[in-house]
């Protein structure tokens, strides 16, 4: 494994645990010739998975899109890159274990929103006001009402 400091191919694996639920394998490797420590994972190469998007368009699954989408959901909230990392995890393993080779960008926000409603509470707001494209601040509150299990009432007043 080449080293992501300074290009050396010489590296060695100093431990080794499963993560995420046994479905990868988490290595911490140092470099021989830096001696900079990181870390690296090993997964179950799956089939491609197709996003159809709004426009009708296909992409290839792209993990990094979805943890950048939940890194900037969570920015500034007490929430860690561990459960960043598990988030993005279970929503690829979701997502894989479906039966079709195509999901939609929606059903790939839906499945984020799941995971964010049960992290942080903000977070998931924030996801949801760019993932829905709220037209209005009625729309942004029977999303917050929903959230909390309220019954949204359409003004601020009875608050």
């Amino acid at each position: 494994m080449k080293c992501p400091f300074c290009g050396n191919q010489d590296t060695r694996v100093i431990d080794s645990r499963p993560a995420d639920e046994g479905a990868t394998i988490r290595r911490r490797r140092v470099c021989d010739s830096c001696h900079k420590r990181f870390t690296t994972y090993e997964r179950v190469e799956q089939a491609d998975l197709m996003v159809v998007k709004r426009d009708g368009s296909r992409e290839l699954f792209n993990r990094n899109k979805v943890r950048n989408g939940i890194v900037t959901a969570c920015r500034k909230r007490p929430v860690t890159t561990d459960q960043i990392d598990s988030l993005v995890d279970r929503v690829e393993r979701q997502l894989s274990e479906r039966s079709e080779r195509e999901v939609t960008s929606s059903q790939i926000g839906e499945v984020i929103l799941d995971g964010l409603r049960g992290l942080d509470e903000v977070a998931y707001v924030r996801f949801a006001s760019v993932y829905r494209h709220f037209d209005d601040v009625k729309s942004f509150i029977k999303e917050i009402d929903k959230l909390t299990g309220e019954e949204s009432t359409g003004t601020a007043e009875n608050d």
